[in-house]
């Protein structure tokens, strides 16, 4: 018999070979098998756009962003900023090489979403999500198409919540309300791609740089998707307005205390021929409530002025003078024209 000596492990049994490398599959930590996750399912909704626009002479003119799709007959959702200009069209490209001209159904520049429709059939929508549920430190993935064939990826969290974002159509103003801000950094050509949660789902479209490290997003919420089912029906998102430029400013504080708040807006310029105009109001009025909604600052008036209050008579409590006054106004439907 053979005097083979076995040489003991640690544990007393025999030595091990050298350890098993894990596989690329098991290497992945949690966040980056989300990530992954997400951009593989992801990438096949999320089109580049090449825009092109005619201007004086013939020549086309191009631009370009990112788009996502919406519904598989062919209609994506993209930033209007993305697609503005005179009777712009383009081409969409997706991640398996198929290519698509598309046209312009409806462009909001006063929410900064745009609904497109291609010639494509059979495309893959993305789940849309409800930002009203996301939290401060939530991970969230941006995704776009800046260059065609080959998706852009990048991963952060969300930093701010409720945030605004002016924006203008003309000389019509309004402001964008419970903006997404993540430090996913947004890539040249991003405008318009899909922001995403860790399950999959579009919580909001990527609109803007904010600065260093951070980007914006218009969100997926009932307002967003009202405004992406009218410009579906009716190409265009009706709302009303009253024509006055006007900002915040503290009441005086007898009339801060008489009526149990301490801010209103003050009125600094009247419409000519607005329905402000029309219902007498004047610079340095303070419009304290309308409609029995308490007005503190002039979001609160924008996010007042919905296509249902077109041609409604609403009541007005103003401050003229230091005397408390009831006016009523009818507003009218804004168009490019007006300022708020």
């Amino acid at each position: 018999m053979s005097n083979v000596r076995l040489v003991d492990g640690p544990s007393g049994g025999p030595a091990a070979g050298p350890p098993a490398r894990p596989t690329d599959d098991e290497a992945l930590d949690a966040y980056s098998s989300v990530i992954t996750a997400v951009a593989r399912d992801l990438a096949p909704s999320v089109a580049n756009l090449r825009v092109y626009r005619r201007v004086r002479g013939g020549r086309r003119v191009g631009g370009g962003g990112s788009a996502f799709v919406l519904a598989p007959d062919g209609y994506l959702v993209t930033s209007a900023h993305v697609v503005e200009g005179s009777a712009p069209d383009g081409v969409a490209s997706f991640v398996d090489g198929r290519e698509m001209s598309f046209e312009v159904v409806g462009a909001d520049a006063l929410s900064d979403l745009a609904l497109l429709h291609t010639d494509g059939r059979d495309l893959r929508p993305a789940a849309l999500g409800d930002a009203a549920g996301l939290r401060v430190g939530q991970l969230v993935v941006a995704i776009g198409n800046p260059y065609g064939f080959a998706g852009s990826v990048t991963a952060g969290v969300v930093s701010a919540l409720g945030r605004s974002l002016p924006v203008r159509s003309g000389s019509a103003q309004r402001v964008v309300d419970n903006v997404i801000q993540t430090d996913a950094a947004l890539n040249p050509g991003n405008s318009g791609g899909a922001l995403v949660d860790g399950r999959g789902r579009v919580v909001g479209v990527n609109t803007a740089v904010a600065g260093v490290g951070l980007g914006l997003a218009v969100p997926i919420d009932t307002t967003t998707r009202r405004i992406i089912a009218a410009l579906m029906a009716d190409g265009r998102v009706r709302r009303a307005y009253l024509g006055i430029a006007g900002g915040a400013r503290p009441l005086p504080p007898r009339m801060a205390g008489r009526l149990g708040r301490d801010r209103a807006i003050e009125v600094v310029e009247i419409l000519a021929g607005s329905p402000a105009a029309d219902a007498g109001l004047q610079p340095e009025d303070l419009l304290v409530e309308a409609a029995g909604v308490q007005l503190r600052g002039v979001d609160d008036l924008h996010r007042l002025m919905t296509e249902e209050m077109i041609g409604r008579e609403i009541a007005l409590t103003v401050v003229r003078g230091g005397d408390e006054r009831r006016m009523s106004i009818t507003p009218r439907e804004l168009g490019h024209d007006a300022v708020g």
